[in-house]
């Protein structure tokens, strides 16, 4: 593994030595079933979780089937009609606020498990994923007896039993995300993590079990695509909650279609984070770098185009080149890392894929200098520029650590290219005038906007998207209003 380096502010190079996080007390079994009624249950057949970082295989993990399924929903409906859903708001919070104050006991093994699991540097599952998984706890314990003031003049009502399938870029605070509004809001949940991050989900069982939550409140399920679809079909849950892939969130939506079943899709994205001629450059460019190389890429609302101003493109394009040359790759578990293992092996496959055909459409390639691990799946921080928007570059999602730069000359161009995309999830203006700002802010059609920052998040904002990036809103008041009947 290459020693990791970052540039001075003279323009020499320092060296740092590695600062590995020690894993000594971050414990897990080497082999999960479901937890299903309160207890945790063997599964019939297994699959192993990998290590992105190193290939070596962590623990195995049960594969669902629709007997497991039914099983689970069968026991979040009895807590449903029984001690779930005959408690008072009050005190369901107390349940959600012991969740979140174990998850602050525990951060730092959560950490560790998330980044051995899913191969985000250790950094970002330290200060970003399990604070924010924790947070968005707190959250909502603080809406659950509060829900007629949430929606005044109405009787709000919850739905019953959500069915939840999470992606794995943010394991454990994307089953925050799902599991607490609709705690919140009186409902029971079946979840089922994704396959190749399925540590953390267990991990969160163990608290809500340690926690004392009825059985049957909380049931999670692994499994692969198999098991996401047993819960989704099955006839007796009334609320579907999914993030993933578009491909996938259309299948979700005609297997939905017709039945009396609530669905909210959180799906692709292909965000634009325009740059105008009067930005702060240096700001901007480390909000550049934070919206494409955060979490390698892996993030649905990543702004994978960058659309800077003519007149200012040469100077951002120099600058973000010399930027990336300071991006340090490597073992996620080292505390300098910047960049740390893409999640699987064919999502690898899918970057590099894609990076073919950018440079076989006429794109120029821009890769940083580094030398990656011989072990692991990683890949170097990548843009290209000469980028035109019929390149596939420009309009697929490519989940990955790998940024198109486009430019524009007038805001209305700027505005037109960012539209140019059936998807509508994240964007990002860089400005110095708030009245530009909100006016293009104004024509995005994006569920969310960051102005002169990127990928910032917080529970009590919603979060979502338009067009082929799904709709209804996760995080915030509006998080509530997916789990409930409202009258």
């Amino acid at each position: 593994m290459n020693m990791p380096v970052k540039e001075m502010l003279f323009g020499d190079l320092w060296e740092y030595a590695p600062a590995l996080e020690s894993t000594g007390h971050a414990q897990f079994e080497k082999r999960y079933g479901h937890f299903i009624d309160g207890e945790f249950v063997d599964a019939s057949s297994y699959m192993k979780s990998v290590n992105p970082a190193t290939e070596e295989v962590l623990f195995e993990f049960g594969v669902g089937t629709e007997a497991d399924v039914d099983r689970a929903v069968q026991a979040a409906r009895r807590a449903f009609e029984g001690p779930w859903g005959k408690m008072g708001g009050r005190e369901r919070s107390k349940y959600i606020y012991r969740i979140a104050r174990m998850i602050q006991e525990k951060a730092r093994e959560l950490a560790i498990l998330e980044t051995l699991d899913g191969g985000k540097p250790i950094k970002e599952s330290r200060d970003v994923d399990i604070p924010l998984a924790a947070a968005h706890f707190f959250y909502y314990a603080g809406w659950a007896d509060k829900l007629e003031y949430a929606f005044p003049g109405t009787t709000p009502r919850p739905l019953g039993v959500a069915g939840q399938v999470i992606p794995w870029n943010f394991p454990l605070l994307m089953a925050a995300w799902k599991i607490a509004p609709a705690l919140a809001t009186g409902n029971t949940v079946v979840l089922k993590a994704a396959e190749t991050t399925p540590l953390t989900a267990m991990k969160l069982a163990e608290i809500i079990q340690e926690a004392g939550l009825p059985p049957g409140v909380v049931n999670l399920v692994n499994g692969a695509g198999s098991t996401g679809a047993a819960i989704v079909n099955h006839p007796d849950i009334n609320k579907i909650a999914f993030t993933g892939s578009t491909d996938v969130g259309k299948i979700i939506q005609r297997a939905v279609a017709g039945t009396n079943k609530r669905l909210t899709l959180e799906l692709g994205g292909k965000g634009a984070n325009i740059v105008f001629e009067d930005a702060p450059i240096e700001q901007a460019i480390e909000g550049i770098v934070n919206g494409i190389y955060f979490n390698q890429g892996h993030v649905c609302c990543a702004g994978s185009r960058l659309l800077v101003q003519e007149s200012i493109a040469d100077e951002v394009v120099a600058k973000l080149e010399r930027r990336i040359q300071t991006l340090v790759v490597g073992n996620p578990l080292d505390k300098n890392t910047d960049v740390g293992a893409i999640n699987s092996k064919e999502q690898l496959d899918r970057i590099t894929e894609m990076v073919g055909i950018g440079e076989a459409e006429g794109a120029v390639r821009h890769s940083a200098p580094c030398e990656l691990p011989s072990k692991g799946y990683f890949f170097a921080p990548t843009f290209f520029t000469d980028v035109s928007q019929s390149h596939r570059i420009a309009q697929e999602e490519i989940f990955g650590p790998v940024l198109s730069v486009l430019t524009f000359r007038t805001p209305a161009e700027a505005i037109e290219k960012a539209n140019n995309t059936p998807y509508g999830l994240g964007s990002g203006i860089w400005t110095d005038k708030g009245s530009k700002l909100f006016k293009v802010a104004g024509a995005l059609q994006a569920g969310v906007i960051w102005g002169n920052t990127y990928n910032k998040f917080d529970p009590g904002s919603p979060f979502g998207g338009h067009k082929e990036s799904g709709f209804g809103r996760e995080g915030g008041r509006q998080g509530l209003l997916a789990y409930l009947e409202v009258s």
